[in-house]
């Protein structure tokens, strides 16, 4: 496929131009005259510098990679025949759709862009984290950093003995149980040639704790109503977890709040002081 930079910059100015700040959580200045959101506003969503994106606007820009069209298809807040539309005019074939796809719907990102003042994250049924709330970065760390299978907080639990710092350790034993018998029910549902299943067999090879789990045939556990934290930095954090389930996408909002009048609550207050001020940018 051949890439049509101009229908690709015009495609681009226009959604940008359909969107208002309030629309993707941003605040609207007072001396504000910009019809739309201003390019700088797109790049920061995209986490992109806004010379890169500007380009793109311009039509002079490099050709996008499909990761940097899949940020800006997160940042401009496009629906999934947008987001096909958007790669197929950069000369890309378009992702998968459906429970392999990390495109999140444009409704479950207006409700995470309004989470202003709570913890929450969007993440796929393999524990994938799609997108953060600034709070939700300062609680865990910005775990779309992640690459490869240690995107999944199941697959690194048992890779990584250091992702387990941010639980009480009175929970790491049935979180152990939890992730084993929720990756068995993805593989149930996605088959033997999944994701799911090859994260399964390198774990078995690799991870005595898991392989003597996973030979328990669990399945069903459900996750507690509250979630025990350790922050490195304000310490124990007891948070009640509320989901939003996307059946279409197989995506999972998650929301973390504490009880009022709670320690855990003040705690949360004092998060705010620690989450990123601005979106990352790269080049």
């Amino acid at each position: 496929m051949a890439v049509d930079r101009t229908a690709l910059a015009d495609f681009l100015r226009m959604r940008r131009g359909s969107l208002q700040p309030e629309d993707v959580g941003l605040a609207r200045g007072s001396r504000r005259r910009t019809e739309g959101l201003r390019r700088e506003e797109v790049a920061g969503l995209s986490h992109m510098s806004p010379d890169y994106y500007a380009r793109l606007e311009r039509g002079d820009g490099p050709i996008p990679s499909e990761q940097m069209l899949a940020a800006i298809a997160l940042g401009l807040h496009l629906s999934v025949d947008e987001r096909d539309h958007l790669f197929r005019l950069a000369g890309h074939q378009p992702p998968a759709r459906g429970s392999d796809s990390e495109h999140v719907s444009p409704g479950m990102l207006r409700i995470l862009d309004r989470l202003t003042d709570t913890p929450a994250e969007v993440v796929t049924e393999l524990g994938e984290t799609l997108r953060q709330t600034p709070l939700g970065v300062a609680l865990t760390g910005d775990a779309t950093l992640l690459r490869g299978s240690e995107r999944s907080i199941g697959f690194r639990w048992f890779s990584d003995p250091g992702s387990r710092a941010l639980y009480d350790p009175s929970e790491h034993e049935f979180l152990s149980r939890l992730w084993v018998s929720g990756l068995r029910g993805v593989i149930a549902r996605r088959g033997s040639e999944s994701r799911a299943a090859q994260y399964a067999r390198i774990l078995r090879e690799t991870s005595e704790e898991f392989r003597v789990i996973w030979e328990r045939q669990e399945v069903g556990l459900q996750p507690r109503a509250v979630k025990r934290f350790r922050h490195p930095e304000l310490g124990a954090l007891d948070l009640t977890c509320q989901t939003l389930l996307d059946p279409e996408q197989s995506h999972a909002l998650l929301v973390y709040t504490a009880a009022p009048g709670s320690e855990s609550q003040e705690k949360l207050r004092l998060l705010s002081t620690l989450a990123p001020r601005t979106p990352l940018t790269v080049v």
